[in-house]
């Protein structure tokens, strides 16, 4: 067998630190000490390179530990692979790139369609590497989501007392209900009174939700009842295409058609809600310290709102 071949693969690092050591030092005892080792234990690994190299590495004397003409040779060999070592562990310590920051955050689907987009915008303006996790939900859901650790933030309506333990309130608006339509809807030409706006099909939110609680009360007040042409649905999306490109008259939060409004792809029936509205606040889990993204992302809702 090869003579190199077999020293390469019986060497082991405990040789090169040994042999190195030594070298640095100048003799057995302090390249021991600084190695942790009995000095009969350094001697017998010294031994075992050198028979192993098959030529002796020093010359030990009463002045020490003297590297030989091959000792030398070995030596610059011996701090290379040590160094490459000492570099690939380094390498193993370097930190991982962080995870991005996830921010969990639920809403109330008329909050999604009206004031997030920009709120969104705007805060990712100022922390582009967060990650916005939205969910769009039932205010009874979205409540529950929140007291369970789900979310972090949420956008909702203000429920029973009981509900609301364990969650912090801030009250932004009170969300009127208002009756849209498309700006070319003939009702725009007419002298629009609400029951001459339910002669044509309407839109509105399913029963038991809170906009339909302010729609019934708007009808019970003026003695109207809804057409038969009738779509129910919590799909914000769905009702505002209807309303866009059809003939549909939707009952909708006053929220979720700001935009439609100040831009107008939508346009309101001059048809009074009814009651002050219904409170729409952040909401967040009490005692729970939020993080600095969330802080910043109550901020710009704060500010959106005010502006």
């Amino acid at each position: 067998m090869n003579k190199n071949y077999q020293f390469n693969q019986r060497i082991r690092l405990r040789h090169l630190h040994t042999f190195v050591a030594v070298a640095q030092q100048g003799t057995l005892g302090r390249a021991a000490e600084t190695l942790s080792l009995s000095q009969p234990a350094l001697s017998k690994t010294l031994n075992e390179l050198e028979e192993l190299a098959g030529a002796r590495l020093f010359e030990r004397g009463r002045l020490g530990a003297q590297l030989t003409m091959m000792g030398e040779q070995f030596l610059t060999h011996a701090v290379r692979v040590l160094d490459a070592l000492n570099h690939a562990g380094q390498s193993f310590n370097t930190p991982l790139p962080q995870e991005p920051e996830v921010l969990r955050v639920c809403v109330l689907t008329t909050v999604a369609l009206g004031m997030l987009p920009s709120i969104l915008d705007r805060f990712h303006q100022q922390r582009p590497q967060t990650i916005v996790q939205v969910a769009t939900l039932h205010n009874n859901v979205l409540i529950a989501g929140l007291k369970a650790g789900e979310f972090d933030v949420g956008i909702g309506r203000m429920a029973d007392a009981e509900l609301m333990t364990g969650l912090t309130y801030e009250l932004l608006f009170l969300e009127s209900l208002r009756l849209v339509v498309r700006p070319d809807h003939p009702l725009m030409s007419d002298n629009v009174t609400l029951s001459r706006a339910l002669s044509w099909p309407v839109v509105i939110s399913p029963e038991g939700t809170a906009p339909r609680r302010l729609a019934e009360a708007m009808l019970k007040e003026q003695g109207c009842s809804l057409p038969p042409t009738l779509v129910e649905t919590s799909a914000t999306s769905l009702a505002r295409q209807l309303a866009l490109r059809y003939n549909y008259v939707w009952f909708v939060p006053s929220g979720a058609i700001k935009e439609d409004l100040l831009h107008n792809s939508l346009a309101a029936l001059p048809i009074a809600s009814h009651g002050p509205g219904e409170p729409v606040g952040i909401l967040t889990p009490s005692g729970v310290p939020l993080s600095l993204s969330a802080e910043i992302l109550l901020a710009t809702i704060r500010k959106s709102h005010s502006g």
